[in-house]
């Protein structure tokens, strides 16, 4: 088992990318350890995912840019034309004092996902309720994971499996907690 260096959950071995929030994976060309960043912190070697690509995320900070993901050439060559930030998109609820900044494919529920202390104490909201995903050119979805309680959007029940397109200023309801989406 590793551990993603993202969301710190335990994944398989043999990923390509976290089962939990997502994010691609990437070892190194050299010790073979999983990390953020060009170079590994540990020997200095190269970044690259099991495709061959190269790590593009900046320098070996061992921290993410919130809210960004990048979407370059395969063949390492740094920054090219084709990479793209995707929109940040927050999902927030003041009252509850809940502020979720959106990963790719991250899991939104009570006891899996980057998201747990937000709900842990909220009985209703399943262990596995949602899950965020990012598609370019369709943006940002919510798709629920067959919730025992529901996922809304705009007040109105969204189908198990089905991507929904979130918008800046709807309102996401996972179980009995209203989320209001933003997207910038």
């Amino acid at each position: 088992m590793i551990i993603c260096p993202t969301c710190r959950e335990e994944i398989d071995d043999d990923s390509h990318y976290c089962d939990q929030c997502g994010q691609k994976l990437y070892f190194c060309n050299q010790c073979g350890r999983v990390g953020v960043g060009r170079r590994c912190t540990h020997c200095g070697g190269l970044m690259m995912s099991p495709d061959g690509s190269v790590s593009q995320r900046g320098q070996s900070t061992g921290m993410s840019m919130p809210g960004f993901m990048s979407y370059g050439s395969s063949r390492g060559e740094g920054l090219t034309s084709s990479m793209r930030a995707v929109p940040v998109l927050a999902l927030i609820n003041d009252s509850l004092n809940i502020r979720i900044n959106g990963m790719n494919g991250a899991i939104i529920g009570r006891r899996k996902g980057p998201y747990t202390q937000f709900f842990e104490n909220q009985s209703y909201v399943s262990g596995v309720h949602a899950q965020l995903k990012y598609t370019p050119g369709v943006g940002w979805c919510i798709v629920d994971k067959h919730s025992s309680n529901g996922t809304m959007l705009n007040q109105r029940p969204i189908q198990p499996e089905i991507d929904m397109t979130l918008n800046n200023g709807d309102i996401l309801t996972i179980a009995n907690v209203n989320l209001q989406v933003i997207i910038s």
